[in-house]
């Protein structure tokens, strides 16, 4: 039976949500949401069906943004979204999105959908590989597409199945995490839902915490934005950590059909001794099973796990609360005219570090 493709243009937000919900679940960043926000900042998203027999097989969020002299970057971020367990399909979307870039311009394809090319034990650090996951690598380097220099998202997660009970999840979590949960309790950390009032205190709290921990972030308004818009549409629900009504740290869960993604975290100095963290992510995977959703995905693990990455002690603090490492496929490229994709990728470097020195500037100065 014949697959075709169909350019969404109606403004119908849930229908598309609702479509990408039916393919294994969807993905946040394949959101109607999502990309209106990136269109806010220079992205056009543009939203393709495939169909068989009236039935949704697969879509994609694709955005496109211009670059110098009329350049175009194409980007499907967490996508394409369809079961990558059948052949022609895959060959399918693999050919066609491609195609849909090059005749809008652009000069370079990313796709980084989430595919898990194993699950790692964390007893003996060893990969269980998953055979899906390998023969996609396999069928993109076959079909001229690149590994990518460039991982936008980050490509390992870690996961934790939240359909127990909240006994049982605790009872699963190592030893001095769960501790730590109840130790904030007894310390006197409580936690809020905060709302849209609330977003210029979590800004300068993570601001403070970009400062503080060495990684850049973007001005308040983008983030006002972000979150903002998601709270609205009661796709995510500010938590914040007070000690003696003092806000001292915060999570900004977000939620997409039965997954919750932990996006946002942000800590003052203050009261870091009585583990308020800890207390906030609890809080989160409460408010994700209050939902109805099945998995909390803790958005971000380092590529490997070395004591010496400055990532690690972020990894431990969330494997300590059960959660399983997922390695996944990462980011591929597709050169579509391979002379400017080399260039780009010699000048990029250069220019991230140029825009994190600013962002750094920026941050300081709004906390002034």
């Amino acid at each position: 039976m014949t697959i075709e493709l169909q350019i969404i243009s109606d403004e119908d937000p849930v229908a598309w949500n609702d479509c990408i919900g039916q393919l294994g679940g969807g993905h946040l960043l394949q959101s109607w949401e999502w990309g209106e926000i990136k269109r806010r900042y220079g992205w056009r998203p543009v939203r393709l069906i495939w169909r068989q027999g009236g039935r949704p097989v697969a879509a994609a969020q694709l955005l496109l943004r211009s670059a110098a002299r009329g350049l175009t970057l194409a980007y499907c971020p967490r996508g394409p979204l369809l079961s990558w367990g059948e052949p022609g399909l895959v060959n399918q979307i693999l050919t066609d999105l491609p195609q849909l870039a090059a005749d809008a311009g652009a000069f370079s394809l990313k796709i980084d959908p989430a595919i898990p090319l194993g699950e790692e034990n964390l007893e003996s650090q060893s990969l269980a590989q998953s055979a899906p996951g390998s023969q996609i690598q396999a069928a993109l380097r076959a079909g001229g597409w690149r590994f990518s220099p460039e991982q936008v998202q980050f490509r390992n997660t870690l996961v934790l199945d939240i359909r127990p009970s909240e006994e049982d999840l605790l009872a699963g979590m190592k030893q001095k995490t769960r501790y730590n949960v109840r130790l904030a309790s007894r310390r006197g950390v409580k936690v809020r839902q905060g709302g849209m009032g609330d977003l210029d205190m979590l800004y300068r709290i993570y601001a403070e915490t970009s400062l503080r921990d060495g990684f850049a972030i973007r001005d308040r308004e983008y983030y006002r934005m972000v979150w903002g818009t998601f709270i609205e549409a009661g796709l995510a629900q500010p938590l914040i950590a007070e000690v003696e009504s003092e806000a001292v740290a915060a999570v900004i869960p977000f939620r997409f059909h039965k997954t919750v993604y932990y996006l946002y975290g942000m800590s003052r100095g203050l009261h870091r001794e009585k583990m308020p963290n800890h207390l906030l992510q609890w809080e989160a995977i409460r408010w994700a099973k209050q939902h109805g959703c099945t998995s909390y995905d803790f958005w971000g693990a380092p590529d490997n796990l070395d004591p010496e990455d400055r990532m690690y002690g972020v990894y431990r603090f969330k494997e300590g609360f059960g959660a399983q490492l997922i390695r996944t496929v990462g980011a591929w490229d597709f050169p579509l005219r391979p002379v400017l994709y080399a260039l780009y990728h010699r000048l990029v470097p250069a220019l991230l570090a140029v825009m994190r020195r600013r962002g750094r500037a920026r941050t300081r100065e709004a906390l002034h």
